[in-house]
């Protein structure tokens, strides 16, 4: 199956792109996701555990990712 990624802030800046579609075995944990990204340009600066949601709800790294899903990397955030 092929997962849309959506990137955020510095994480579309390392990638180039704020959409990502991603092929993975389905079903599959998010993790996997993860690491199919890790393998693209810009994947070494994602962080070992990314902040994920998955359809907008914050996810576990070992949640599923079902067909259709959309995945979202969040970067870390800074506020004052």
């Amino acid at each position: 199956m092929s997962v849309s990624v959506l990137l955020f802030a510095s994480y579309a800046d390392a990638f180039g792109t704020r959409r990502l579609v991603v092929p993975v075995a389905a079903p599959c944990p998010v993790g996997d996701v993860v690491q199919a990204m890790r393998t693209l340009p810009g994947g070494d600066r994602l962080p070992v555990r990314p902040l994920v949601a998955i359809n907008q709800a914050y996810a576990a790294l070992d949640s599923i990712v079902q067909p259709n899903d959309e995945v979202a990397l969040i970067p870390p955030v800074a506020g004052g």
